[in-house]
């Protein structure tokens, strides 16, 4: 055992002998140097989409004071806002999270401002149904029912018509989840119902609809003379303020005139808004003793305000006119009636535009409104492009965003401001899904309840009204113009 021991001891040293003095010692690695890269620099003109929208909203936002990053003074240098910049690069994200109040319902973007100016002309993607969407009580179901069918509309080459009620799209149940995906279809076959004993069943009738590219609504979609016990009163039924079409509302004055009506109801019941210039002129046609009188006073944010009060006070203002604006040093006269009263029908879809005219009239002549409570929507908006002085003229070339802000809000001349719970009405009556009537009859509910004030055949304020659904929207509710009021004739801040 000893001798064994002996002669593994003596091997083991010798290796490690060996082992020793055979070893090589092993170079060092060392890391090479690496210089940092220089971080890229960014530039304003990488986000030239960011960039504009962030300077039209600094100048012409009615809710600047609302966002920090919007004050003159927030961003010490250059490299701050743009780094500000980087940090949202989707335009519609930065647009809606970083520029926007909480308490701005109505601003917005889009990424093609041909189709935003075929919007406020009158020229859609439309099928010409217009319907009301309402939900049956304690359930997830919901149907339609039809307002109006625009004329020359593919709709109005079926048998679908006011009052008419759809279950169903496509054979399926529309529901508070589906109708948006089955109502956004280009073409769709409705499923037609009726109302009896508050009950909705279908009819075993069906209706297939197509929308058409560039469909033009004319908006005065009736316009006609009532003679009723020796008395002449005109009726307008006007949809929306689209300045396309101010010609053919003046030329619905100039017969109402040539007519020699006493009084006028003006039916805005389903008329969401538009054009600011277009309300001037319309007050101006109910009118016309005023001629240059104040209708509205702005009121923007506080920079904006205190540009114009020194720079250009009278901007500021909106008067009676005796000529159609157009936009063009040829100027159409307007035909006005000098009325002293007007009756207006109005409803849950009566905004903006509409109620401006309402508003402007009241401390001039005496404004009845019939039917319903109105949205209460008392801020205007202007499109602002991707320019110098943010107008549609040398946009830039290699994007069509452009943003519709809220801009200003507004008094009437004796300094009242609009309710945002919306007008109540002066004689109340819901319209009746089991009575809806036709337009521009006097047996229509609504109108008829306007004609009693106006003939003094009836004291009544209010009525009951048919069985209560919930509203929960109408044809147009995602259109970007939707209940919108804009103003075409922004003045500029140059700063």
């Amino acid at each position: 055992m000893k001798k064994y021991f002996l002669v593994a001891l003596l091997a083991t040293v010798s290796f490690s002998s060996c082992s020793t003095s055979d070893d090589v010692q092993e170079p060092e690695v060392v890391d090479p140097v690496v210089e940092p890269e220089p971080e890229e620099e960014l530039n304003r003109s990488d986000y030239p989409i960011q960039d504009f929208m962030y300077g039209a909203m600094n100048l012409y936002y009615l809710y600047k004071g609302d966002i920090p990053e919007l004050a003159d003074t927030f961003f010490t240098d250059e490299d701050s806002y743009v780094k500000y910049l980087s940090e949202n690069p989707d335009p519609e994200a930065f647009y809606n999270d970083d520029l926007l109040s909480d308490q701005d319902r109505f601003s917005f973007l889009t990424d093609n401002y041909i189709e935003l100016e075929n919007s406020f002309s009158g020229v859609s993607k439309s099928n010409g149904l217009k319907f009301s969407l309402v939900r049956f009580s304690n359930s997830d179901n919901i149907f339609g029912y039809v307002r109006y069918v625009a004329p020359n509309s593919t709709a109005s080459e079926t048998i679908i018509e006011r009052g008419d009620l759809f279950t169903e799209i496509d054979g399926t149940t529309l529901t508070i989840n589906n109708y948006q995906t089955l109502l956004a279809q280009d073409t769709y076959t409705l499923s037609i119902a009726a109302v009896a004993n508050n009950t909705v069943s279908p009819t075993g009738e069906t209706v297939t609809l197509s929308k058409v590219e560039g469909f033009e609504e004319n908006p005065v979609y009736i316009a006609k003379t009532l003679e009723i016990d020796g008395a002449k009163i005109g009726y307008l039924m006007y949809n929306s303020f689209v300045s396309n079409f101010d010609d053919e509302l003046n030329n619905a004055f100039a017969q109402f005139k040539a007519d020699g009506i006493t009084d006028l109801v003006l039916d805005l019941r389903y008329n969401g808004g538009g054009s600011v210039a277009t309300a001037i002129d319309l007050t101006s046609m109910i009118t016309g003793q005023f001629d240059g009188e104040i209708i509205t006073k702005q009121q923007w944010n506080a920079e904006a305000q205190a540009y114009f009060e020194s720079q250009s006070p009278e901007s500021l203002l909106s008067r009676f006119n005796s000529t159609i604006y157009t936009g063009t040093a040829s100027e159409q006269p307007i035909n006005s009636l000098n009325l002293m009263r007007l009756y207006v029908i109005g409803t849950g879809s009566t905004a903006s535009a509409s109620e401006l005219t309402i508003i402007g009239l009241r401390p001039y002549i005496d404004v009845k409104t019939i039917g319903s409570t109105t949205v209460g929507k008392f801020q205007a908006s202007t499109t602002l492009y991707d320019s110098d002085n943010f107008g549609r003229t040398n946009a830039n070339p290699n994007h069509t965003y452009a943003i519709q802000p809220l801009i200003y809000t507004y008094r009437n001349a004796d300094d009242v401001v609009g309710p945002p719970t919306g007008i109540e009405p002066d004689f109340e009556l819901e319209e009746d899904l089991t009575n809806l009537g036709e337009l521009g009859n006097p047996t229509e509910p609504l109108l008829s309840l306007a004609l009693d004030q106006i003939l003094g055949r009836s004291r009544t304020t209010k009525r009951s009204a048919g069985p209560a659904y919930q509203l929960i929207g109408e044809t147009d509710m995602f259109s970007p113009t939707y209940q919108r009021m804009y103003d075409n004739k922004r003045p500029n801040i140059n700063k």
